[in-house]
């Protein structure tokens, strides 16, 4: 419950911003139920016009109806309007929480986005969001015209006749405590309907992107039952949600009718000078505007019971959608943090230790230096650390203790963008978004030429099928390089780093998705682009990193063996054995 309570408080702050248009809302619903609850006693007064002397005054009629006729007609114009101004009220609150959330998703660490399902983050930024955004254009629709419903029609009825209102007012909350009672029981239930409907979203996103492995394994059957297994508990937690917050309009129902029979009754007893209302002055026309009243103010309840149903929905997927906005973002750079500028390339690690989890060290005790413009390769064992020195010199990672300095500074003293402009990277793992080719090699230099991106591809040897596709270089692809293989997936990554000619590189498995004849082309264009540039390399093909001017042989989160290709082989020791068993 007090998370339900923060929750809606996060939401009204949200809210708060727009509170001349909450403002003109609420005008504008006093203003329509004014309108409404007066074209009653008009048609009251018709009614007495009718049966009042047993004569029919067609005069009065005639006065009354297009009295009647303008103000359902401007009810309906203010109502219009006033469902426009909910809109736009719901619609940019909704798009602040998005943008709020998808900022946050910018810098949140690494480790966050590595320990939770993309899909299941997906799921909160665009379904969460929605069925918020449906709660709160409800609320603001039906709340604010039910609340006010409820006073004028109210106040119109105690006006007329306060007995036959109390009896109205005295039935009326055990409604609102039968939605009261429901409202608490399904908030927990929409909660895990959102939470399912989100590892839903997180499967189906996995299973798309990986169906070719799904087919190569000839686990279709098997991915489908699971998916039936989530999709079951999706459809038993929904339809239980459903069930227990569709008994509210109901009970609710019953209630109100029980209050309309019971002012039909007295108030046709006051009609007939029968009864607590007997001497006071009741016509027809008077039961028939009380009748109206009545329906009027029972019907608000109705839809508030609804109101509160959804929003408990709205609630638990606002709650799931505050949660990623509230989460702790990395540690963001230091006040004096300084810009790394006129890079020269020298990298120190000094006594690095590092783990992702605390029951299991990964980089222990780690020391390295790294002169201007050496080639530093990594190798060993899958797991022994080599990507995690890569996202400890990137600093998507912080060191747990030790320290890693760039040009004798601090890399914790030192702006991440600017860190990380300083590096090219080339990873194994492509990305690539859509739009032109040109676009996709330009992402590091939008102001680059095309005769520059020309070379950049021709550096990378990417140019002779860049220019063999539809439109060459404006050749539009679709997310992750649509029908390009993953080799040259790889070449317009590399040809992207080749642009922007940064003073350091890290290659991470640069050329694994590249033919061993293309893999020789790039490796002499890398030298190039090494040339006088601190370079990082990982790689398991250890044929790769023969011309390297420093080998780190890693084991277990340790250096082990370091030294020249040909010095680790005299050796004979844990780096010939992996140069043996992969040639």
């Amino acid at each position: 419950m007090k998370k339900q309570k923060s929750t809606l408080v996060i939401a009204l702050n949200h809210i708060k911003k727009y509170r001349p248009l909450i403002a003109l809302s609420i005008l504008l619903a006093a203003v329509t139920v004014a309108g409404t609850l007066y074209i009653p006693i008009l048609a009251g007064d018709a009614i007495d016009l009718i049966v009042g002397a047993g004569n029919v005054d067609f005069d009065g009629l005639m006065r009354l109806l297009p009295e009647i006729g303008i103000i359902a007609a401007a009810v309906a114009l203010l109502q219009w309007i006033m469902n426009t101004v909910n809109n736009r009220i719901t619609y940019h609150v909704v798009r602040d929480v998005r943008r709020e959330a998808f900022e946050k998703i910018q810098v949140l660490p690494l480790s966050y986005l590595d320990s939770h399902p993309s899909g299941e983050i997906v799921s909160r930024v665009i379904a969460d969001a929605d069925q918020f955004a449906d709660g709160l254009l409800m609320g603001f629709s039906q709340l604010f015209t039910g609340v006010v419903t409820i006073l004028g029609t109210l106040g119109f009825m105690l006006y007329l006749n306060w007995k036959i209102a109390l009896a109205v007012v005295i039935l009326t909350p055990l409604s609102v405590l039968a939605a009261r009672f429901i409202a608490r029981k399904t908030y927990n239930m929409f909660k895990l309907q959102s939470e399912t409907r989100g590892e839903q979203t997180s499967f189906i996103n996995e299973i798309i992107d990986n169906q070719k492995v799904v087919k190569a394994f000839s686990r279709e059957e098997n991915v489908t039952e699971k998916f039936d297994e989530i999709n079951g508990r999706l459809q038993k937690c929904s339809l239980r949600a459903t069930f227990f917050s569709s008994i509210t309009n109901p009970s609710t129902r019953f209630v109100n009718s029980v209050v309309y029979a019971c002012v039909a009754l007295t108030g046709a007893l006051a009609v007939l000078g029968i009864g607590f209302s007997a001497g006071s002055v009741f016509t027809v026309g008077s039961l028939s505007v009380f009748l109206s009243y009545a329906n009027q103010y029972t019907k608000p309840f109705n839809e508030i019971s609804g109101v509160i149903a959804e929003l408990q929905n709205a609630l638990a997927c606002a709650g799931r959608l505050f949660e990623l906005i509230d989460e702790e973002p990395e540690i963001p750079d230091k006040k004096d943090a300084s810009e790394l500028e006129g890079v020269h390339g020298c990298v120190n690690l000094k006594d690095v230790e590092f783990s992702y989890s605390e029951d299991k060290k990964l980089i222990d005790h780690l020391n390295l230096d790294v002169k201007p413009g050496q080639r530093i390769a990594i190798v060993g064992p899958t797991g022994c650390g080599k990507t995690t020195i890569i996202n400890l010199l990137m600093r998507f990672y912080d060191v747990n203790s030790g320290s890693i300095g760039v040009d004798g500074e601090d890399i914790r003293n030192i702006t991440r963008h600017s860190l990380r402009s300083s590096y090219g990277m080339v990873l194994q793992d492509t990305w690539l978004r859509a739009g032109t080719i040109r676009e996709n090699i330009a992402m590091g230099r939008p102001d680059a030429s095309d005769s520059e991106i020309e070379e950049a591809a021709r550096a990378a040897h990417a140019h002779s099928f860049i220019k063999r596709l539809p439109k060459g270089y404006d050749t539009v692809i679709g997310e992750d390089g649509g029908s390009l293989s993953q080799g040259q997936k790889q070449l317009l990554c590399i040809a992207r780093v080749m642009l922007t000619k940064p003073p350091m590189l890290i290659l991470d498995e640069a050329t694994s998705s590249i033919d061993t004849r293309t893999e020789i082309r790039i490796q002499k264009a890398f030298l190039s682009l090494m040339e006088g540039r601190t370079s990082f390399i990982v790689a398991h093909r250890l044929s790769t990193i023969r011309e390297s001017d420093l080998i780190l042989v890693m084991r277990d989160g340790k250096i082990v063996e370091q030294g020249s290709h040909e010095q680790l082989l005299e050796k004979g020791g844990f780096y010939r054995e992996l140069y043996e068993s992969r040639l």
